[in-house]
Parts: structure tokens; sequence; C-alpha cells
């Protein structure tokens, strides 16, 4: 009992993709709303926010059923 309490979302693979896929969806979101806050950081570690955003706003574009996606996951 005590070894399932210590379990993370990086431990459970379909906890970590549903934060992955919550943190891209966010960043685009986020992009959406207000392009230059995650435009102006597109290197270092604020990176990582503008390129999942880059990810998100090309999974949107491409894909017609994200909602399906999500519900898979």
């Amino acid at each position: 009992m005590f070894v399932y309490f210590l379990q993370s979302a990086i431990f459970n693979f379909q906890s970590l993709l549903t934060v992955i896929l919550l943190l891209i969806c966010t960043c685009a979101y986020i992009r959406a709303l207000a392009p230059s806050l995650l435009d102006k950081n597109k290197t270092g570690f604020l990176g990582i926010f503008w390129k999942c955003a880059r990810i998100g706003m090309l999974f949107c574009m491409g894909s017609k059923h994200l909602e399906n996606v999500c519900l898979c996951v």
C-alpha cells in the first residue's frame, strides 16, 4: 500500500501522457491569447513552453478530431 502511494505521474505512463498533453494544450491556449508571452522566450529553459505551444498549434491544425485523442488518453 505504501509503495502505491509513492508512485507519481513520472512512473505511471498514462498519467505521464496526460500531464504532457495538458502542458501542450495549456501552452497552445496561452499562445493563442497572448502570443508575446511565449514568443519572446524561444531558447533556454522557458523555450520548452514555446515548443509545447508550437506542437499544440500544429497538432490542433492538423487534427480535426482533437477531442477523440484527449478521450483516448
